[in-house]
């Protein structure tokens, strides 16, 4: 790697995402020697814990994997997973990164034998599955992870489990010894790629989402539909396992509202599309009811929307919902005023979806210097030569993985070009 300090031509990018990734990457692959810096054991972001993209329905795991593939290929890539950045300061040529680098209890000698989780006991909430659904506390993060790495979680160190995950590993991979620790970092440029975060739905009050597990959010329901998520790929209802064949989408769900998310999130209708194809190709006697405000598919996603609104098991009603509840069968009902007829109504369902907005995972980290935040905690590089701080994906506003995938090309450029000035 080269010398880090003043006029450091090192590129730190901050997120493992597909953003980050491609940011990383595009930079390394043009000489320049790069840290991708992430706090998850894996990389790859929310985009590994879809089930498709819109709109071909392709499998996210094909484009990760490419550039997994580079990322093996270029040594001038430095990957920090469980490093956690909580503060920026420096300028251009010469910025320090503080972070804490969080435990992982396993290191670089691991096989991913999984002789560990055979013999852990302890089970918490699956971070990958959005917590429906159990794991091992000694568990791969999830099957294409990258680096394939096993991560414990520190439930288990000082009990039982911890001597047995010891006696197990034959290739004195498990190290209980590891502690937080704070570390520095030295770049010379830095690309913001942290991503988002799901709206939290407990926030709207009247839609009740933690009263019922049949009351769920966008990312939840890809995990449903995924091939390894908590159901195995069956759409059906978290509370009992039966089949949910008539659901509602409920659009909106905190963004466009000045109470939440002022803002719209650009994904969130295509995701409620794809999500109505998912249940109407598990179940042909579907039934599924997408409520809008207004239905947004930019650009050449008009045709994906035109495609699946001909078919008659989908209906869209126009209308922001006033309230969802649990009907005395315990089945979740959602109420409110139809906007066009005026007519009121009140319909129960299997399950019920609602497309909570993204909101940016960098709003809690401490940022100097020549880049800053928006109101709404979305990054923003000032204008100027003077600057080497840049963001993409959505750490800079709300975009699908196409558009971070650009943008996350484009600050690969301005980091390059921030480096290379003299």
């Amino acid at each position: 790697m080269a010398q880090d300090g003043p006029h450091s031509q090192t590129i730190a990018v901050i997120g493992g995402g597909i953003a980050g990734l491609t940011a990383a990457l595009e930079a390394a692959e043009t000489g320049y020697d790069v840290i991708l810096i992430e706090k998850e054991p894996a990389l790859g972001g929310r985009v590994t814990r879809l089930n498709r993209y819109f709109p071909k329905f392709c499998h996210p795991t094909c484009g990760l994997e490419i550039n997994y593939q580079r990322l093996r290929k270029n040594p001038r890539v430095k990957v920090l997973t469980m490093h956690e950045v909580v503060a920026v300061d420096g300028e251009k040529g010469n910025y320090t990164i503080t972070a804490k680098k969080l435990p992982r209890f396993v290191n670089e000698k691991c096989t991913a034998c999984g002789e560990c989780g055979k013999v852990c006991e302890t089970e918490i909430d699956d971070p990958y599955n959005y917590g429906m659904s159990k794991v091992k506390a000694a568990r791969l993060p999830h099957e294409h992870a990258w680096p394939m790495r096993y991560v414990i979680d520190p439930v288990v160190k000082g009990t039982d489990d911890q001597k047995r995950i010891e006696e197990a590993c034959k290739y004195g991979a498990v190290d209980f010894s590891e502690e937080e620790e704070e570390v520095t970092i030295n770049a010379g440029a830095i690309v913001w790629a942290t991503g988002w975060r799901p709206y939290d739905a407990r926030k709207l009050e009247t839609y009740h989402y933690d009263s019922s597990p049949d009351i769920i959010n966008n990312v939840e329901m890809e995990r449903l539909a995924n091939h390894d998520g908590p159901t195995g790929g069956k759409v059906v209802r978290p509370s009992n396992g039966e089949p949910a064949k008539k659901v509602a989408l409920i659009q909106c769900a905190g963004s466009r509202d000045v109470n939440h998310l002022p803002y719209c999130s650009m994904i969130c209708c295509l995701a409620s599309l794809k999500h109505a194809a998912y249940v109407l190709e598990q179940y042909e006697d579907a039934e599924v009811h997408m409520y809008y405000i207004d239905i947004r598919a930019h650009d050449k996603m008009q045709t994906f929307y035109e495609r699946l609104k001909v078919d008659p098991r989908l209906k869209f009603i126009k209308s922001k919902p006033a309230e969802i509840g649990l009907g005395e069968d315990g089945r979740p009902y959602v109420k409110g005023e139809r906007t066009i007829d005026r007519e009121l109504y009140c319909e129960s369902y299997d399950l019920v979806v609602l497309a909570t907005g993204m909101e940016p995972e960098a709003k809690g980290v401490d940022i100097k210097g020549d880049v800053v935040k928006d109101e709404d905690g979305f990054v923003l590089a000032l204008e100027g030569e003077d600057g080497g701080q840049f963001s993409c994906g959505v750490a800079a506003g709300p975009f699908d993985v196409a558009l971070s995938t650009m943008s996350g090309t484009a600050a690969a450029l301005k980091a390059i070009q921030a480096v290379g000035a003299r």
